[in-house]
């Protein structure tokens, strides 16, 4: 048993805890939503697992007989199962069947030529059709993958699987003497240089401190298993813990730490300024989004258009249905408006039953009350939530900067007051 990993196993242990505590603290619906970050969290979780795994397997290395041939094979295979999954967490489309394929491709087939490596005597022939499933599982995955799925990612782990299954098959056994060793780190280069250069495929637009780390963790990680050997050939003189080979896992644990943290506080961010119920900003973006149009119209000179919007028979939707039914209803009424407002314009929930609506730039003031017209047309047709047919209907008051209000606060007041004249109106017509 060698006890020399037992600080390595103490640490990663407290990683895969500092990971599953931040886990828990997240609700189920982050963590099954694909591509958010908090589902990239959760298989870096499992990642780590199997790092962990690697590590307790690692200390029965130099056990004889079965023990120590399964321990080392555990061992690699839990490395290389790490590094899969890492890859995995950083794709977007994830949960697709070619996906799973791809994942299979890519893990299946090395662990396999590993496990021959190890293997007392293992036929060439074996070797060699590893190598050849190990160079095209990629290509033949991405040959069958719907075309919208061909993103790099992929181009980028058939290219080095390709090379990969070239080299075990040229330098790798039978061909070499020293094939074993050389297919065995070439093997864990390519797996951990795929994890770098698609996490960078992933992040390349978002530069952070959480991405750089991580990258830069992973290319230290994959250069480990080139870097060592050379050294240990070339330079056999030359003296170097193990301790520093184990670096760059913690550099890659440190980043993505970073990235949970940023990704939090981005959260926090938007959650702070958008509605939870319908994602539309809240009342305080909205206000100081209609305070900044304002402040730029009075430097051009141009018009503004505001909407309060309040919607009729909420009340009693939620007394009849629940408000489950009317939360359903919000969102139905928030994205039929969002689809028919123009990119320019901003809509908000600004209440329980309100939004309110900035036009840009309206060529006149027929032009704003066109578009209440077309928004009370929108919200009187029939919603259907649960099978239950519904009509609400809409009161709308609107109002248009510089003419009706000099600032921010009374366009806002304006628009509220001529919204409840609208729903006064229509309160004495229906009775």
């Amino acid at each position: 048993m060698d006890w020399t990993k037992i600080p390595d196993l103490l640490a990663i242990t407290a990683l895969v805890l500092a990971f599953a505590s931040i886990l828990r603290r997240e609700s189920r619906e982050d963590l099954e939503i694909e591509g958010s970050p908090f589902a990239d969290s959760k298989l870096w979780l499992r990642g780590w697992i199997l790092i962990l795994v690697h590590f307790a397997a690692s200390m029965g290395e130099q056990w004889d007989g079965w023990l120590g041939y399964t321990a080392v094979a555990l061992s690699l295979v839990s490395l290389i199962a790490a590094a899969v999954v890492f890859m995995r967490a950083s794709v977007r489309y994830r949960n697709h069947a070619s996906s799973l394929w791809m994942t299979a491709a890519l893990g299946v087939p090395p662990s396999a030529y590993i496990l021959l490596l190890l293997l007392p005597t293992t036929p060439g022939w074996t070797l060699i059709v590893t190598a050849c499933v190990t160079a095209v599982g990629p290509l033949v995955v991405i040959l069958l993958s719907p075309r919208r799925l061909l993103a790099a990612p992929r181009f980028i782990v058939m290219t080095l699987y390709l090379l990969l299954g070239v080299g075990l098959l040229v330098w790798g056994p039978p061909r070499q003497v020293n094939g074993g060793s050389f297919a065995l780190n070439a093997i864990l280069f390519t797996v951990y240089l795929c994890c770098c250069l698609i996490f960078w495929s992933n992040y390349r637009g978002r530069v952070s401190s959480g991405s750089v780390i991580t990258i830069g963790g992973f290319l230290a990680w994959a250069m480990v298993f080139s870097v060592a050997p050379f050294l240990q050939i070339r330079m056999p003189a030359l003296h170097i813990e193990g301790e520093v080979w184990n670096l760059p896992k913690y550099v890659v644990a440190v980043g993505m730490l970073l990235l949970l943290l940023e990704n939090q506080i981005e959260r926090s961010q938007y959650l702070a300024l958008h509605d939870d119920l319908t994602s539309l900003p809240n009342r305080r973006k909205f206000q100081a989004q209609l305070a900044e149009r304002i402040t730029l119209c009075a430097q051009t000179g141009e018009s503004l258009g505001l909407l309060q919007i309040d919607l009729d028979r909420f009340k009693q939707v939620n007394d009849a249905y629940g408000h489950h039914v009317g939360d359903l209803l919000l969102q139905q009424v928030a994205e039929r408006m969002r689809l028919r407002i123009r990119r320019g314009d901003l809509l908000a929930r600004t209440g329980g039953d309100e939004f309110s609506l900035i036009l840009a730039q309206p060529n006149s003031p027929k032009d704003i009350h066109t578009v209440a017209d077309s928004l009370m047309e929108l919200l009187s047709l029939p919603f259907s939530i649960n099978s239950h047919p519904m009509e609400i209907g809409a009161s709308i008051g609107a109002a248009i900067y510089p003419e009706d209000a000099q600032d921010a606060s009374s366009l806002y007041i304006a628009a509220d007051l001529r919204m409840y004249e609208e729903k006064e109106i229509r309160r004495g017509l229906s009775a």
